[in-house]
């Protein structure tokens, strides 16, 4: 009966293990991508003296297909995927570094959708590094 129950335990760990590895959040901001610059999400900030230099913008607004209009999906085909995230992030990175910032802080994405279109808004506070 212990050899079974051994069994059991070691089976349950290994198909638990094989499980969680395959997880993946469906709605982060940023997958641990790299960016040329600094980026901190809400609520994370450098632990560095800095200046503000200004809020940096990107958005979008699209019309919905008629894959993303249907009531009987569930609003499945709608928003940005982590990927997407990532490429818009690197598009705010690009203007932050633009006007010459080490990091960007305080980055928040909004997504919103309507019965005809949806749309995004990632936005920034690109900051410089002081000496210290």
């Amino acid at each position: 009966m212990t050899i079974k129950k051994n069994l059991s335990i070691v089976l349950f760990i290994f198909i638990q293990a094989a499980l969680s590895g395959c997880f993946r959040p469906s709605i982060p901001i940023s997958g641990g991508a790299v960016y040329p610059i600094d980026v901190f999400f809400e609520n994370q900030s450098p632990d560095r003296p800095f200046s503000e230099l200004q809020w940096v913008e990107i958005s979008d607004e699209n019309k919905l297909n008629e894959r993303q209009k249907k009531s009987d999906e569930r609003l499945l085909y709608r928003g940005n995927n982590a990927e997407t995230k990532e490429l818009l992030t690197a598009q705010l990175v690009l203007k932050a570094q633009k006007l010459g910032a080490d990091a960007l802080m305080n980055v928040q994405y909004k997504y919103y959708t309507t019965a005809t279109t949806e749309g995004y808004t990632m936005r920034g506070l690109a900051i410089q590094y002081r000496g210290e």
